[in-house]
């Protein structure tokens, strides 16, 4: 089909075309001056997600931004957030409302409060603007109800993500106290069951960890082969040059006695094995004194230091299973006091958490009262319904003019090649003459004749 046939099929179904155009320009204003119109407020909030905590300094992993940005724009139409919207609009004294909630379905069971409640959900709109800028919009027939709207949903959804933030901390607040009990009472025990353990048997250890600890009658031993080693050299020099490792022990147990002191009572358990292991060490330092002070019978001294090295000994060798076993109960002390310290620490961190007043959301400028409608939009209907008459009006002419052929000029007539056109009657020759199926100018074609 040629574009000279095009145009003849448009002027022979204009009406149609017309028609067409006309009925949907008809619909389109229709639409416009029936729908009631529809505005649009949005409000805006940042999401502090590059700022540190305030409680535990640490930064949100945006590799999972995307999530917790879905997350919110579902948390925007919750109940919990839209309910309070509800109040703020007024919405449970209104006279139509009410009507339509009462003409409701009856398979419809929700409160009246609830059904208000997902009426502004389905009036709102959630995403993303740009960067970590969150925006929130409300639809409204009115812009007053809009704007109110769109600023009670972003207080609403502020109030509940700290509120949600406060409660989930004083939660785990509440189950990290309950676990912390149970391991100070835990470490209480094995604290309890080992000075039982050292009181039974006479063994008491020293050092603040199970790796650096030693009983005492290993620290003795260790003292009295230090002396020895040095007693030679004592014996040959004046003044007599006293080992200072059972002075240093003693001074430890003297600072770490001063220390907790200050927080434990005079009858609790490590008090008590700190002053027994302080009497064993102390023993030790007066026997090394009074080795000292000997000076002229050095050589009895180094006798009797080697006897009771000889004799010390003996005890540890005889007491090494007893020693493992009073480790173990050390090791078991040292894990359960430092997992009381651990969940304690993580219950105070909560704690404070439950407390704090920043949310991670900052509302951003103010709601503006949308002076246009976001819908109907009238220049872009109207617009609209006239190009969707006319492709609707053309489409409908060239249907009509395929399903019944006419001819409505000579071209209509080249369809097949054993027809020829032998003559064009008409007021004016057409400018091109028709040609037979050989390619000549057909002869007896007559141009200008009249009818």
């Amino acid at each position: 089909m040629s574009i000279i046939q095009f145009l003849r099929i448009i002027w022979a179904r204009w009406l149609l075309i017309a028609a067409c155009t006309v009925f949907t320009v008809i619909g389109g204003l229709a639409v416009v001056l029936l729908v009631p119109p529809r505005y649009e407020a949005t409000a805006h909030v940042n999401m502090n997600v590059l700022k540190p905590d305030q409680v535990t300094g640490d930064v949100a992993n945006l590799q999972n931004f995307g999530t917790y940005v879905q997350t919110q724009q579902e948390l925007v139409k919750d109940y919990q957030v839209t309910a309070a919207v509800v109040d703020q609009l007024g919405w449970l004294s209104d006279p139509g409302l009410i009507a339509q909630y009462q003409a409701r379905p009856a398979t419809d069971t929700r409160d009246f409060r609830r059904w208000l409640a997902q009426q502004v959900s389905d009036r709102t709109k959630a995403g993303l603007a740009s960067g970590t800028i969150f925006e929130i919009t409300f639809s409204s027939t009115s812009p007053t109800e809009a704007k109110v709207g769109a600023e009670a949903l972003r207080q609403s959804f502020v109030d509940y993500t700290l509120a949600n933030r406060r409660e989930e901390a004083s939660r785990n607040a509440r189950w990290y106290s309950t676990q912390a009990d149970v391991a100070r009472q835990r470490a209480e025990e094995a604290q309890l069951a080992t000075a039982n353990f050292e009181r039974a048997n006479g063994i008491v250890m020293q050092g603040d960890k199970a790796g650096a600890q030693q009983d005492t009658d290993s620290a003795r031993l260790a003292a009295l082969v230090n002396q020895a080693a040095n007693a030679p050299s004592a014996a040959l020099s004046a003044p007599v040059t006293i080992s200072s490792t059972s002075k240093l022990q003693l001074a430890q147990i003297d600072a770490q006695l001063a220390q907790n002191s200050e927080k434990l009572g005079p009858n609790h358990p490590q008090m008590q094995q700190l002053r027994a292991q302080r009497a064993l060490v102390a023993s030790v330092v007066a026997q090394e004194e009074a080795a000292a002070r000997a000076g002229p019978n050095a050589s009895a001294a180094i006798g009797e230091v080697t006897r009771a090295l000889q004799q010390q000994k003996s005890v540890v060798i005889a007491q090494r299973d007893k020693i493992e076993r009073l480790r173990q109960l050390q090791t078991e002390v040292d894990l359960r006091r430092e997992q009381y310290e651990k969940t304690a620490a993580r219950a105070a961190e909560l704690t404070l958490e439950a407390g704090v007043a920043d949310s991670g959301m900052s509302p951003i400028g103010v709601v503006v009262t949308p002076t246009s409608p976001a819908f109907p939009n009238k220049p872009l209907i109207l617009a609209g319904s006239f190009a969707l008459g006319g492709g609707l009006g053309l489409v409908l002419a060239v249907l009509i003019e395929l399903l019944n052929r006419r001819v409505r000029g000579f071209e209509d007539l080249e369809f097949d090649k054993n027809l020829n056109c032998l003559a064009i009657l008409g007021s004016a020759a057409p400018a091109r003459a028709p040609r037979n199926r050989r390619g000549q100018f057909s002869k007896g074609v007559v141009a200008g004749a009249s009818a």
